[in-house]
């Protein structure tokens, strides 16, 4: 994307430093959860007002960071509390994901086993071979193969289920593929999955909670804000709690947190990933350049979930950052933008979250809508001139693409004739740095 960057070899002296101390794990049972001080965290600031402004004004209902496993913030709105009960959402994923590695590890399936080993026969509409293709990998990468052209992509009847590629080689955020995942731990280990999380993660971690069932087939997760803040910190240790091993299996623990598929770099097993140069997101078929959460670590991972449910681990700072809460923007089901406004925000404080120093010269470009005379795009850079500005549909179609002159820094773009509904802008300028903005056509 054009810009250029320094490793600061002091700040990775410090992490190095900070991460080779013990451990910390919080006791499995009771309260206690031991806590850092900003300063003692080594952050340069304790003024979190911004922060809890734009968190209160977004719906936030629980707000969590651990440095080093121990509490540097645990913030809670709008009357909610340490043990009120909350919603995953597709955040539940990456939790699946974890089961299906323990599933695996202790025999009781391979992630290469066909589907229908578990599933049964016909679990699809698709012929027998080709459903014999679909194996369980393939329900942890969202590359099934399976249509995603369908209104109700959660159904989970075989009717619903049509064969349309190649399974892994077409990345589809299907929601019904994944939700079958639960029969498929279910029939391999013999045991309901809320036994088998109870057993395998809450007997050993604290990590408590339940999946449910709830109408329209959908199988959610819900706990705590500090049991999933629990399972942010298990991943960070790399599956381990303590001095117990949960998944000693660092293969398949890998691949949870590594592009699994060839379309979209942003995605592992069921969890999202932040060292892309270009990603997709859920319903759109494009890639967006650079990645999810640029104010980030490149080795941050997240589950994130419907209504800005996000668990944010960033090996490389000892950091876990979790939200929970209602939906921050109402034009969107899944904010995949949201967890970056709030990590730039969270980085104000922070400071040294990055690993790599702001570049030396940085350009800034507004983007905003107005309506009179008529509906139109304002596009203004503050130093370098502009160069292209496309225009996509919510399915990544392609609406219009605009070229500018040599040395424009000012554009409108017409938005008038257009359907109602969301698009997505991506502006470039000419030193190659590429801005995304949402914008809704009434």
């Amino acid at each position: 994307m054009g810009k250029h960057y320094v490793v600061s070899f002091f700040l990775l002296i410090f992490w190095q430093n900070a991460i080779a101390q013990t451990p910390y794990y919080p006791p499995i049972q009771g309260a206690q959860w031991d806590t850092l001080t900003p300063s003692d965290a080594g952050w340069c600031s304790d003024d979190f007002s911004e922060l809890y402004s734009f968190l209160d004004s977004s719906q936030t209902r629980a707000f969590i960071v651990l440095q080093g496993g121990k509490r540097v913030i645990e913030k809670y709105f709008h009357s909610f509390k340490a043990d009120s009960a909350w919603y995953w959402a597709s955040a539940g994923k990456s939790l699946t994901a974890f089961l299906v590695g323990l599933a695996q590890e202790q025999g009781h399936l391979n992630i290469e086993d066909p589907s229908n080993l578990y599933l049964g026969n016909n679990w699809t509409s698709c012929n027998s071979n080709d459903e014999a293709a679909i194996k369980i990998r393939h329900h942890l990468e969202m590359s099934t193969g399976l249509s995603d052209t369908l209104s109700n992509l959660n159904c989970i009847a075989p009717s619903c289920l049509n064969c349309m590629t190649t399974p892994g080689t077409r990345w589809s955020y299907h929601n019904a593929p994944y939700t079958l995942l639960r029969e498929v731990i279910e029939n391999a280990t013999n045991q309901g999955i809320n036994l088998f999380h109870f057993q395998q993660i809450t007997q050993k971690t604290g990590i408590s909670g339940i999946y449910a069932w709830l109408p329209g087939d959908l199988n959610v997760f819900f706990s705590t804000p500090r049991s999933m803040a629990r399972f942010g910190l298990l991943m960070l240790r790399k599956g381990v709690w303590n001095t117990d091993s949960l998944l000693r299996d660092q293969s398949y623990f890998n691949s949870m947190i590594t592009q699994s598929q060839p379309e979209n770099q942003a995605y592992g097993y069921l969890w999202w990933l932040n060292n892309t140069s270009n990603f997709m997101v859920p319903l759109v078929r494009l890639q967006f350049p650079g990645q999810l959460s640029p104010s980030s670590p490149i080795d941050m991972y997240s589950a994130i979930g419907k209504n800005g449910q996000i668990i944010n681990v960033i090996p490389s700072a000892d950091l876990v950052v979790i939200r929970m809460g209602e939906n921050p923007d109402s034009n969107v089901s899944v904010p995949w933008n949201y967890n970056e406004e709030i990590m730039r925000r969270l980085a104000r404080v922070i400071c040294n979250l990055s690993l790599y120093e702001e570049p030396l010269i940085k350009n800034t470009i507004k983007i905003w809508k107005s309506q009179s005379p008529q509906p139109q795009l304002h596009i203004q850079s503050e130093r370098s001139a502009l160069l292209r500005v496309s225009q996509f549909d919510i399915r990544g179609l392609k609406v219009q693409e605009h070229y500018f002159s040599k040395n424009t820094i000012n554009a409108q773009i017409p938005l008038q004739n257009q359907k109602s509904g969301l698009y997505i802008f991506i502006v470039e300028d000419a030193e190659g740095n590429v801005y995304r903005k949402k914008v809704v056509v009434d």
